[in-house]
């Protein structure tokens, strides 16, 4: 049998259809930062470099976890829901390469988007109406020698932090285990330079609701201490931060 064969000159062309790795697509309430509470649906894209010891998402760090997604069916199943804010996380979702389109095909639907990243990856002009950076802190390196050798290569990256902060509106958000935190996020705030205090925020390291409210009072006083606002986590207040929720 003869191979059919289609000619460059009859002028038909190809185009690969662009997918992104999915771990997870759900409605829910925002459950951090200043937009707590607001009905949004969440895209959790896979795949990250970093690895951090309290990570409450670790089935979305490998880049394999998940489906394939086409962006034209993400947002297809992100406009049944008739709700405007749309929450692009991870995994860490400014590693993937096909983020910017993703977010123009979003915002041309009229939907608010929120980026939640580690704030280790830049990317210009790109549709954000809130860049929800949470650099990582030393409190999230985790035990194991190899991945705390990977980690600590990736975790914090001040110039990345400081065009973030200089092109996108944002919020900042560390996690704190202790009050020894504390004299870490008041000099990674230093180093990043022209951070407005009124946009960072401290929320209780936790991965249960029991660890949540023992930890929110010691929190709470530190924001009252420097003048940060306090972070609630309402996914782990509400469902106990079951998947999905």
């Amino acid at each position: 049998m003869i191979p059919f064969v289609i000619p460059a000159q009859a002028g038909i062309h190809f185009h690969k259809i662009r997918t992104m790795r999915v771990s997870e697509i759900f409605y829910s309430l925002q459950g951090e930062g200043f937009l707590a509470g607001v009905p949004s649906i969440f895209i959790r894209l896979a795949g990250c470099p970093l690895r951090c010891r309290w990570c409450n998402t670790k089935y979305a760090q490998d880049a394999t976890a998940g489906e394939e997604y086409g962006i034209a069916e993400i947002v297809d199943k992100v406009t049944h829901w008739r709700f405007k804010h749309v929450v692009i996380t991870g995994g860490e979702p400014m590693i993937q390469k096909d983020l910017p389109q993703l977010a123009r095909k979003l915002k041309a639907a009229g939907k608010h988007i929120t980026v939640e990243t580690a704030g280790i990856a830049y990317i210009p002009d790109m549709p954000c109406d809130l860049m929800s950076i949470s650099p990582k802190l030393s409190n999230s390196t985790p035990a194991d020698a190899k991945l705390a050798a990977m980690h600590e290569d990736s975790r914090l990256d001040i110039a990345v932090l400081a065009e973030l902060i200089d092109n996108y509106d944002y919020q900042l958000k560390f996690v704190v285990d202790s009050v020894n935190d504390l004299p870490e996020i008041q000099e990674t705030l230093e180093r990043i330079e022209d951070v407005d205090p009124e946009k960072v925020m401290l929320m209780p390291q936790a991965a249960t609701k029991d660890e949540l409210l023992t930890k929110s009072p010691m929190v709470a006083k530190m924001c009252k201490m420097v003048g940060f606002a306090f972070s609630q986590r309402l996914q782990i207040l509400l469902w106990d931060n079951e998947k999905g929720r």
